[in-house]
C-alpha cells in the first residue's frame, strides 16, 4: 500500500513547546508531518525551513484508516499549538488505545 502524508507548516508552539524523542523539547515555528502506511501513523516535526525531522514523542500510533490519520494529524497540530510539552494525542478516536 502506498503511504499518504500531510504536512502543516508554520505551526507556532504554545508555551512549553513539543516533545521529541531525539531533541527533547522544541519550540517556535515548526512543521508537522503525519505519514500513514495503512496500519499506523508516524508523526514528525521540524523547525520550519530546516531539513532535520524529529519524531514527536508517542509516535507511531495504530491508525486503521486514512480518514483517522488525517484527524490525528489535525489533533497533533492543535496539540503542538497548545504547547505544554505536546506529544501525540492518544485519544483522537476510540480505536487509539495506549
Amino acid at each position: 500500500m502506498d503511504q499518504t502524508s500531510w504536512t502543516t507548516r508554520g505551526v507556532f508552539t504554545g508555551q512549553g513547546g513539543a516533545r521529541t524523542d531525539e531533541a527533547g523539547i522544541v519550540s517556535g515555528d515548526l512543521s508537522v508531518r503525519t505519514t500513514w502506511d495503512g496500519t499506523q501513523a508516524e508523526v514528525k516535526i521540524q523547525y520550519t525551513g530546516t531539513s532535520d525531522w524529529h519524531t514527536l514523542t508517542g509516535s507511531p500510533v495504530p491508525c486503521p484508516s486514512q480518514e483517522d490519520s488525517r484527524d490525528l494529524h489535525q489533533a497533533v497540530v492543535e496539540a503542538v499549538r497548545a504547547g505544554g510539552g505536546a506529544t501525540v494525542p492518544r485519544r483522537v478516536r476510540p480505536w487509539a488505545h495506549s
